[in-house]
């Protein structure tokens, strides 16, 4: 089963509709290897690439994508768990500036996505109807947990198909 609309805020349908299928637990698990499999594609020269001044090297969107999982994961399990308290936002380009993202080897990014992903999927595993029905506040708008695990999926795909059409043109 998909989230339902009224479970997210709008702006969030730009990563869940780019997730096919229902079950987002075998989702998940699933789409890492290729996602995986497309990061190990770039070479470390293609990595340190940006298609204008002001916007981030393929090392940075990595880190991004590396950064907001784990974000979006946190969020997850405190809405899981019941937190009541509103969890806070962050701002991208601020992490983006203090990665160091470009100083690091394209393969070590890899290995710590890879690790990550792994992370979450282990996660994943723990969460049962019960909690993907929980929901929460984040800044100003309610989430629920099963559309978080959406983000999850289609926020990398997002950025995998970003570095596609304007980076690599892979």
């Amino acid at each position: 089963m998909r989230p339902e609309i009224s479970t997210y805020p709008p702006y969030f349908n730009t990563y869940i509709k780019l997730i096919e299928g229902d079950d987002i637990k075998k989702i998940i698990p699933e789409l890492s290897a290729s996602q995986l499999q497309f990061f190990e594609s770039i070479s470390e020269v293609q990595s340190v690439y940006k298609y204008a001044d002001e916007k981030w090297t393929v090392k940075e969107v990595l880190q991004h994508v590396i950064d907001a999982e784990r974000i979006f994961c946190y969020r997850t399990l405190a809405l899981a768990r019941g937190e009541k308290n509103i969890l806070p936002g962050f701002d991208e380009n601020d992490y983006a500036r203090n990665s160091h993202a470009n100083d690091r080897n394209w393969s070590d990014l890899i290995e710590e996505f890879k690790a990550v992903r792994n992370a979450t999927g282990h996660f994943i595993k723990s969460l049962n109807d019960s909690d993907l029905k929980k929901s929460g506040s984040v800044l100003d708008y309610r989430i629920s947990v099963h559309a978080l695990l959406y983000v999850i999926a289609g926020h990398s795909q997002h950025h995998i198909n970003i570095i596609r059409q304007r980076y690599l043109d892979l």
